[in-house]
């Protein structure tokens, strides 16, 4: 019966490890006949585990989704990459998953091995996370998005603008982009018949789903770019592009996503587009990357940091 046992856990490691298998190659991993192999995937099946199988030359078997969570078996480097995520989780943007996931670390941590549950707490009890102040989102305001995003269905909601107005939309979803600080959305708005970013914890879902649709290509190809620079540049009143005068990865490493969209022009030089409500905070926040600038746009920030100069030469 231990033999048994054991073979059972290695057989839905393998399973889980890759989708399909043939009856041979499992076999031929487990050091046993197919016909054994068969009798352990009806042992699978009688615990619960939902396995496909086929007949014939390319027959196999799949291991699918069942109808209730079994257990799963996860490697070293996986259980560990799971646990620091969930301690990071517990002080992230989604709405009421702190206790979940702190739930979830705890049952985790009390199966871990001695080895691995060393390595987690020492990480875990050396960390310190500095608490989000970015609105979160409701957990099923972002399942309702991904499922509609992964299905290809229209959206229906009610949206409230920065200036405090709500109104329904209508929009095809296309990707949730998450900046660190904040959850969006960029769909096609089917009223104003453009692409649109919508910030995810200003979104009431309705029901039910608008129509199916084929998906368009995103604007400018890549759904990240045109979201960060979005909300990092064009959605300000001052739009700034600043040519720094430094390789792009001296600077890359101290700004976070939502600072502005950073692309490399030469070895010695990179462009970045950010924004501000206004000029003195634009200059401040230049003037604190600790580099060379030169503002390409727009025309009043450069008089703006005139300005500044002459204020701090007097000085």
């Amino acid at each position: 019966m231990l033999e048994t046992s054991v073979r059972l856990l290695r057989l839905l490691s393998l399973m889980q490890s890759r989708p399909d298998w043939s009856g041979a190659e499992l076999a031929d991993r487990l050091g046993v006949t197919t016909r054994t192999v068969r009798n352990d995937v009806e042992r699978l099946r009688i615990l619960g585990y939902q396995v496909h199988s086929t007949t014939g030359t390319a027959g196999g078997y799949r291991l699918a989704p069942g109808a209730a969570m079994p257990p799963l078996l996860l490697d070293d480097e996986e259980a560990v990459a799971v646990a620091i995520s969930l301690h990071a989780a517990a002080s992230g943007t989604v709405t009421g998953i702190e206790e979940t996931s702190l739930r979830a670390l705890a049952k985790l941590r009390r199966l871990l091995p001695s080895r691995l549950r060393h390595r987690t707490d020492a990480l875990l009890t050396a960390t310190l996370t500095v608490p989000g102040r970015a609105p979160t989102v409701e957990p099923d305001t972002l399942i309702g998005i991904a499922a509609a995003i992964r299905d290809r269905e229209g959206l229906r909601f009610d949206y409230q603008g920065h200036d405090g107005t709500a109104g329904a939309r209508r929009a095809e979803p296309h990707r949730l982009v998450h900046t660190g600080r904040r959850w969006y959305l960029l769909a096609w708005d089917n009223d104003r018949d453009d692409w649109r970013t919508f910030r995810a914890d200003r979104i009431r879902l309705r029901t039910p789903n608008g129509p199916r649709f084929t998906p368009r290509e995103p604007p400018e190809g890549d759904a990240v770019t045109h979201v960060v620079r979005g909300t990092a540049s064009t959605a300000y009143r001052y739009p700034a592009k600043v040519r720094l005068h430094c390789p792009v990865q001296a600077v890359a490493e101290r700004l976070p996503p939502a600072a502005g969209l950073l692309r490399e022009l030469d070895e010695q030089s990179c462009l970045l587009e950010t924004g501000s409500e206004n000029l003195h905070d634009l200059a401040s926040f230049l003037g604190s990357l600790g580099v060379a600038f030169t503002v390409l746009d727009p025309p009043e920030l450069r008089e703006h940091l005139h300005t500044l100069a002459a204020r701090y030469a007097q000085a």
